[in-house]
């Protein structure tokens, strides 16, 4: 009950508002949360990523360690399944990765369009975010899960389909152009 009165100040966010403005932005939040939480924590904050590090390290926070393992584990399988897909080498997935990210992976690469792709996989980073959020709403864990939020709602609000067709095309095109150049010689 430590962050009641942030928590509780805390705007709904939902995934299904469309291109409506958020109620809070990253920055806005992270301002909001710091006038209640420890240097320590404002740290962690701070550090809130989509982008899990390579290697995986201590937050401090058992929730967040677990976010980043699953998303560390989900980022080697796309790699490794797309790298197998176009035919190339790719590194061993991670002891750790268990059957039901693989099957996310495979779903993913195997769609046709890329937005629909990201779609899948933001809809599945909400759900497991929903699995692995804490019981107690009102911990810093929930702060964080309500940060790793906002990120995923405000990167998936930033997709335009026909500038995302257009970049798709232009960088499978300069792949498929590598690719022929490596095979040629």
């Amino acid at each position: 009950m430590a962050y009641y009165y942030l928590v509780s100040q805390l705007p709904n966010i939902s995934s299904a508002e469309g291109k409506t403005a958020l109620p809070l932005n990253e920055n806005s939040f992270k301002e909001l949360a710091s006038r209640y939480i420890s240097e320590a924590e404002k740290v962690v904050l701070n550090g809130l990523s989509l982008v899990p590090p390579k290697e995986l390290a201590s937050t401090g926070s058992a929730f967040l360690d677990t976010w980043y393992e699953k998303e560390r584990y989900l980022r080697f399988a796309l790699a490794q399944i797309r790298a197998q897909k176009m035919k190339k080498d790719s590194i061993p997935l991670p002891p750790g990765c268990t059957a039901d990210i693989i099957s996310v992976a495979r779903t993913a690469v195997g769609m046709d369009s890329p937005l629909s792709a990201e779609q899948y996989l933001y809809d599945y980073r909400l759900r497991l975010l929903d699995e692995i959020r804490p019981l107690d709403a009102f911990s810093i864990d929930s702060v964080y899960a309500y940060g790793l939020k906002l990120l995923l709602v405000e990167r998936m609000r930033k997709f335009e389909v026909e500038n995302g067709k257009t970049s798709y095309h232009k960088i499978y095109d300069t792949i498929l152009d590598s690719d022929n150049g490596v095979n040629n010689d």
